[in-house]
């Protein structure tokens, strides 16, 4: 439609976006990239009850009818929603899935990795202060990436020798949607390495949850877990575990090196480091705008200005919903450790919310103090306006952020 809002490939002015989806209302209709139409929501409380309602989906291919219809599987929309996973499942289905990988997300298993977190934060912190006096450091590359990265890479039993491949991989689909065939190639060398990651486990099984997968897989002979499904699981756990940690990690040091009374707050204690991890969730999550959900039948607007139509799609703007005046004060758009009630919604809601959220909660806490304990009088390297971000309407962090160590 000629009124639609067109959203920016590159997420160059994300926050301005936001503001002016929610200028149009509750929910509004966009042209995402590739001509791609959505209704984006960006009320907080609306929000948060169709994440948990029935009649959104999230499987394309019962619910989406241009996907139906053969439209747009060529697109950026073929590696976020065209696969099987519990990303993309629905009902029965999505249950099944997520029932085989949250026994990796228990309280007991994610606790038992701090130690492994704590040390490897250790090791980059010193990689960090051996760099020359003076010397500016890219913390992303230095720091926000290489922790979590290791972290997915232990849970999953990813060799070191894949871990940087996997990493690239997922940096270049996350950010070249400008370059569908870059992206189309960066996913086809993931899925080839899961592939051999499955071979190898098949082979010789570990205390990882690529091997319980497996196991799940070929015991019951695929009943449970098919071959495809197996490695779209890996595909999604492994994305979603890695680069939404390194973009919490990233916009919570911007947010503090830019708000320096802020980061004052939680030097004296008066702020703790879980403070500023759901914050920073709720005022820069790592996720703008999670494509794609879909109506499964007619759902009215809250305000009566419109109707989402059955098999149309809907996007998730967290964005948007996280910076809501109308939820959180004229003050919003204020980054504020004192804030009563942060609440977000950067890891989901509902029957998909984020598996892995509490591990993301640990290794920021444990990453970001230990970060401003070694370097207390960190600072940005280069002013703050020519920090670039990443160029994606989807992701939310920083393609590179220059640091001085003292």
């Amino acid at each position: 439609m000629d009124d639609d809002l067109v959203v920016e490939p590159t997420g160059s002015d994300l926050h301005g976006e936001a503001e002016r989806l929610r200028a149009r209302g509750p929910a509004v209709r966009v042209r995402l990239p590739e001509d791609i139409g959505a209704w984006a929501v960006s009320d907080f409380d609306w929000l948060r009850e169709l994440l948990t309602d029935p009649r959104v989906s999230k499987d394309p291919e019962q619910h989406w009818s241009a996907w139906r219809r053969g439209e747009h599987r060529q697109s950026w929309a073929r590696w976020w929603v065209g696969q099987s996973s519990m990303l993309t499942a629905y009902g029965a289905d999505h249950r099944r899935l997520r029932r085989l990988v949250a026994p990796a997300f228990s309280a007991r298993r994610i606790e038992a990795l701090a130690p492994a977190i704590r040390c490897r934060t250790g090791e980059l912190l010193e990689e960090m202060a051996a760099t020359a006096p003076g010397a500016s450091v890219d913390l992303r590359t230095a720091f926000a990436h290489p922790l979590p990265m290791a972290v997915i890479c232990e849970l999953f039993g990813i060799p070191a020798g894949d871990q940087r491949a996997v990493g690239e991989v997922f940096d270049l689909m996350m950010n070249s949607f400008d370059d569908l065939e870059r992206a189309q190639t960066a996913q086809a060398d993931a899925l080839e390495i899961f592939r051999r990651l499955v071979a190898h486990k098949r082979e010789q099984p570990g205390e990882d949850l690529t091997s319980a997968l497996v196991s799940a897989r070929d015991e019951d002979d695929g009943s449970r877990l098919t071959e495809q499904e197996l490695l779209d699981t890996l595909f999604t756990m492994v994305g979603a575990g890695h680069e939404t940690t390194v973009n919490l990690i990233g916009n919570a040091v911007h947010a503090l090196l830019t708000h320096p009374e802020q980061l004052a707050l939680v030097q004296a204690g008066s702020a703790t480091w879980s403070d500023v991890v759901e914050e920073t969730l709720r005022w820069a999550p790592s996720i703008a705008n999670l494509p794609l959900r879909f109506a499964v039948e007619d759902i009215a607007l809250p305000d009566g200005s419109g109707t989402i139509r059955e098999g149309e799609a809907i996007l998730p703007a967290y964005a948007a919903a996280g910076r809501s005046p109308d939820k959180h004060g004229p003050d919003a758009h204020v980054f504020d450790l004192t804030r009563a009630e942060p609440e977000h919604l950067a890891f989901g809601h509902g029957v998909h919310f984020c598996l892995g959220a509490p591990l993301a909660r640990m290794e920021g806490r444990i990453a970001l103090s230990a970060l401003f304990e070694r370097f207390p009088r960190l600072r940005l390297a280069t002013a703050p306006e020519h920090i670039p971000q990443v160029p994606s309407w989807i992701a939310h962090g920083h393609r590179r952020l220059p640091v001085l160590l003292t």
